[in-house]
């Protein structure tokens, strides 16, 4: 197969921006449908940022993290669902790309492919001839109905009475969709859940947890390739910043929008942008934006720097990248929660972004993996000479 010159940097991130009206136009159909639009998905994948984390003998780019997080942040300023499932899927495209070949040459039929994933392991799987059985459900399941493929996390039976957490590769037809998705926030990113039952799975499409995790894999064709040098948590968290980048950008850009010619009622106020409280709550909010990209660029530019030099990640660089997300999604919600707070009454209507920025940026922060206070504790441990008390790190 013909290798795709990959485009630079600043044509994707503009393919990306160029796309932000779309995204916020359909923004309030996505939060009432629970998924994302086709016109959005015909864009994205028109646009090519699909092909991100795809090796580039299927037609992929093999972006770099920092290209990713750019692009994917600008996503974020048009619609925070549609950044976090193209998120989880150049995460999965990636996990598929740790897999052994032929089992990517099975999977990866369109540069384009629409691949999920779960890190949490839901199910059981259980040797048998030539592969394993798995049951279980996995919820939390972004963009599963839109998507041909799923890399689920499951445990298998040790021997010893013990288990091990291995990697799962499943089509998505072979799994029971339950349309669970009532959520407050992230509505359009359609992250159901999914059940396997009997599942057979061919032993090729199943990798143990614990190598993944470090970023060795068993695809002797992407040994090479600078975006599979690295391990797997902090591409995970790297990648998932930038959501939250996205969405302290659009805060801003919804605030701003709407603020000339809006007063303050019950004030002698009648433009809202003389008031001094307001340049303070704009600069305030700015301030926190711009530590939001500090974070998650200085995350990004690490697993780049590290990937091109192909060298050792100590314990407390993989715990800064915990700790770069979780500021990130802090300081994210700090500001979204600035913009929202003076944005007055009339910011409570479904047609208005803020409100619906803000229940993004709630959910964000309410995941396992983005937890502020959970990825600062885990920081905190290491620097303190304590172990890391998690295997995801």
């Amino acid at each position: 197969m013909e290798i795709t010159q990959a485009p630079p940097r600043a044509e994707l991130v503009r393919r990306a921006s160029e796309l932000v009206p779309l995204l916020r136009e359909k923004a309030l159909w996505m939060d009432e449908n629970r998924r994302l639009h086709d016109d959005v998905i015909d864009a994205i994948t028109d646009a090519g940022l699909l092909k991100m984390r795809v090796p580039a003998r299927y037609g992929g780019y093999e972006s770099d993290m920092g290209t990713v997080v750019s692009v994917l942040a600008e996503l974020g300023r048009g619609d925070g669902s549609t950044a976090w499932t193209v998120a989880v899927w150049s995460i999965s495209a990636w996990m598929t790309g740790l897999f052994p070949d032929e089992v990517q040459d099975e999977m990866f039929t369109s540069p384009d492919v629409r691949i999920c994933g779960i890190l949490s392991p839901g199910a059981m799987a259980v040797p048998t001839d030539g592969g394993y059985i798995v049951n279980g459900k996995w919820s939390f399941n972004t963009g599963a109905q839109q998507s041909a493929w799923n890399t689920n996390a499951a445990v298998t039976p040790t021997g010893d009475g013990g288990f091990a957490p291995v990697m799962v590769a499943l089509p998505v037809a072979d799994l029971l969709v339950i349309d669970d998705w009532h959520t407050s926030g992230l509505r359009g990113s359609g992250s159901v859940t999914t059940i396997a039952k009997d599942l057979f799975v061919p032993e090729e499409r199943v990798l143990p947890m614990g190598p993944v995790l470090q970023g060795q894999h068993k695809s002797k064709l992407n040994a090479n390739a600078q975006i599979f040098n690295a391990p797997f948590m902090p591409t995970a968290c790297a990648t998932v910043s930038a959501p939250a980048l996205g969405l302290a950008l659009a805060a801003k850009d919804a605030f701003l929008e709407r603020l000339p010619g809006r007063k303050i009622t019950y004030t002698s106020y009648e433009n809202q942008s003389e008031a001094p409280i307001t340049h303070l709550e704009v600069a305030n909010a700015i301030v926190k934006i711009d530590e939001v990209g500090f974070h998650a660029h200085r995350a990004a530019n690490l697993l780049d720097a590290k990937s091109r030099a192909g060298e050792f990640w100590t314990l407390e660089e993989r715990a800064r990248i915990r700790l770069d997300l979780g500021a990130a999604c802090q300081r994210a919600e700090e500001a979204v929660d600035v913009l929202a707070g003076a944005s007055g009454g009339s910011s409570i209507y479904r047609d208005v972004a803020i409100q619906r920025i803000r229940r993004d940026v709630q959910v964000l922060n309410l995941h396992a993996i983005l937890h502020p206070n959970t990825n600062l504790e885990l920081y905190g441990r290491i620097v303190c000479g304590l172990d890391s008390n998690t295997l995801y790190i």
